[in-house]
């Protein structure tokens, strides 16, 4: 078989780097190498079209080992397992619990419940965890973050009287002092002293994570993928340096931090993302104790982004978290949540719950994602991918390490601030369709209508939207990318009146139809009504074609070239009966402009703000 191989290679020249650029430029005519082919990405580096053997040269990372510090390739040895999760809001326990041994049937693993402060006690944990197994299934937490002391005393008390064995519990509870500060713009608390109660409330739960670094808020508000990782890190040091600060040892600290990350649906990013975390997180712990391996060990939970999640089309969700679930599988994460695709418009149910929960069982059972560790190892492209993401991300923590740490920069609002001009960014790349949403600014269905269907606003915990709290620092936005999309096309259906865009096609045939496929993109996501035609003999036919169909809208599809002959009598034709669209950028559009045609629609232009008009115009 050897031999066999040998042979086949030996039939085979290698081909060399400057070979293949070559071939690159020659099939690019003239073009620019770094303009067409060189992607910068939002996270401030460069990607190239093509990696070799020899991009792997210099690479620490290809040195890592599963297992083993600084755990780049994983913490673990044997396999790629992660725990499946879902969460409950508890309003009932008893209603919870049977909901909870449900579902421990259906292939959950790891159970997040959301607990109402006002009710602990110990009856009421009693009912809620009635008939679970606490060493089979991770157990995690959440309540109102004055509580949470109170909540361990409770679980302790709870096991303890249970019989178990303490030591083997695995699990968490939701405190996160800094996430509060950012997604609400409330201060509550003494850090450190909660903190540190906290850890001595869980002493005899070795494996319970009580501080959380809960990144995934910044992920849903918008974040660059650098600068979650960044943040991240300055969040969890900010732990590490406080309460070791307050006298806890430095590897007792590291052990109770979990990270909970979002996932974007940048797929291969994602991958490096996680793998970067986890050599970075463990060379800041090694800084303060270099002898506890283990300590160094990040303990990362993952979940799907909401700020990609769009209510029109809405089981595309389904495909963007898919392709987030698997980044995150093969980045190596310890327990993940995939977000129901309906959480953007309705309270998950009984079907959506339990097609998240089967996503990430697809990816066990049926593609053995979890029994290959670390397969992007070696990957010419993801290896660079993570080197740099790691250096960027690593520049950001050091920045805000030197600026007074994560606690001073949500204090002074410089993590909002950076997190929100992302989202305005993200926000007008959508608008331009530099970021595509597939079924929301880029070929939407046609013919759907959200009916009763209405984005869910977000609520502070004290009932109240976010923008009638009072704050003591700067929050996060949270709109999603879709949003100002979706709040179009909302306005298109609430006014009773869908505009109906008619395609007048003449000339050139492949470009009438790529003209007309295009506009009727376009406008389409608007809600407007299209109508497509295979051409017409003259503009004049086309006008009344349309006028008999009762169009408020005629675009005017051909070429470029014939433009100049077409579009003055087109409009002139139509003569103010419905507004005229011209389909394309063409080199005679001052002469047009002069003429009196306003509208132009291209890949150049603003697709929101130029629907916005529109509406404007149509909808009065």
């Amino acid at each position: 078989m050897a031999d066999s191989k040998e042979k086949l290679f030996s039939d085979f020249a290698p081909t060399s780097t400057e070979q293949w650029m070559e071939k690159v430029t020659a099939d690019l005519k003239g073009a620019d190498f770094e303009k067409k082919l060189v992607w910068k990405t939002n996270e401030g580096f460069k990607v190239k079209p093509f990696y070799r053997m020899e991009d792997l040269e210099g690479l620490k990372t290809t040195e890592a080992l599963p297992g083993e510090f600084p755990y780049l390739r994983g913490t673990k040895k044997d396999n790629n397992e992660w725990l499946v999760r879902q969460k409950i809001k508890v309003e009932c326990p008893k209603e919870a619990n049977a909901k909870a041994l449900d579902i421990l049937n259906k292939g959950i693993d790891s159970l997040a419940f959301r607990v109402k402060a006002k009710e602990l006690n110990a009856e009421y944990i009693e009912t809620l965890l009635e008939g679970i197994c606490a060493e089979c299934v991770e157990l995690n937490f959440y309540t109102c973050q004055g509580h949470v002391v109170e909540l361990a005393d409770i679980l302790v008390a709870y096991f303890q009287k249970k019989g178990y064995d303490l030591t083997k519990l695995q699990g968490s509870i939701g405190y996160d002092f800094f996430d509060k500060m950012l997604a609400k713009g409330k201060e509550k608390g003494d850090m450190s002293a909660t903190a540190k109660a906290l850890i001595e409330a869980t002493a005899a739960l070795p494996k319970y994570r009580v501080l959380n670094v809960t990144a995934l808020t910044l992920n849903n508000a918008g974040a660059y993928i650098y600068q979650e990782l960044g943040y991240a890190l300055a969040w969890g040091n900010e732990y590490m340096n406080q309460l070791t600060a307050a006298g806890l040892p430095a590897a007792l600290v590291a052990k109770k931090i979990k990270f909970n990350f979002g996932i974007s649906s940048n797929y291969f990013l994602e991958i490096a993302k996680f793998r970067a975390a986890r050599m970075l997180w463990a060379n800041i712990v090694a800084s303060y104790d270099s002898e506890d391996r283990c300590a160094a060990k990040m303990r990362v939970h993952a979940e799907t982004s909401t700020f990609n999640l769009t209510l029109f089309d809405a089981h595309v969700n389904l495909l963007r978290t898919q392709t987030e679930a698997m980044s995150a599988a093969l980045g190596g994460v310890d327990s993940m949540t995939v977000t129901p695709f309906d959480k953007t418009y309705d309270a998950p149910n009984e079907f959506s719950e339990r097609m998240a929960r089967n996503q990430q069982l697809l990816l066990k059972e049926e593609s053995h994602f979890d029994k290959v560790i670390d397969p992007a190892a070696g990957s010419y492209y993801i290896e660079n991918l993570t080197v740099s993401i790691a250096k960027q991300a690593w520049e950001l923590f050091l920045a805000v390490e030197e600026a007074g740490g994560f606690y001073a920069a949500v204090k002074a609002g410089t993590v909002q601030a950076a997190v929100n001009e992302s989202n305005k960014t993200r926000h007008k790349a959508v608008a331009q369709r530099r970021e595509v949403l597939l079924g929301t600014n880029q070929f939407p269905n046609f013919n759907e209508k959200a009916g009763d269907k209405k984005p869910l606003e977000a609520t502070c915990c004290c009932g109240g939207g976010h923008d009638t709290c009072e704050k003591d620092v700067p929050a996060l936005n949270f709109d999603r990318a879709a949003s100002e999309f979706e709040a179009l096309r909302l306005e298109t259906e609430a006014s009773g009146k869908r505009p109906k865009a008619f395609m007048l096609t003449i000339g050139n045939l492949a470009m009438r139809q790529a003209r007309a496929q295009y506009s009727c993109n376009f406008l389409a996501c608007a809600g407007y009504e299209v109508v497509d035609n295979l051409g017409f003999p003259t503009v004049e036919e086309g006008v009344e074609a349309a006028m008999a169909a009762k169009a408020d809208i005629v675009v005017l599809c051909s070429s470029d070239d014939e433009y100049a002959e077409y579009a003055v009598p087109a409009f002139q034709a139509l003569n103010g009966r419905a507004m005229f669209i011209v389909a394309g950028a063409p080199a005679c559009m001052d002469d047009l402009k002069a003429a009196g045609i306003e509208n132009f629609i291209h890949v150049r232009v603003n697709v929101l703000d130029t629907l916005k008009e529109f509406n404007a115009k149509l909808l009065k």
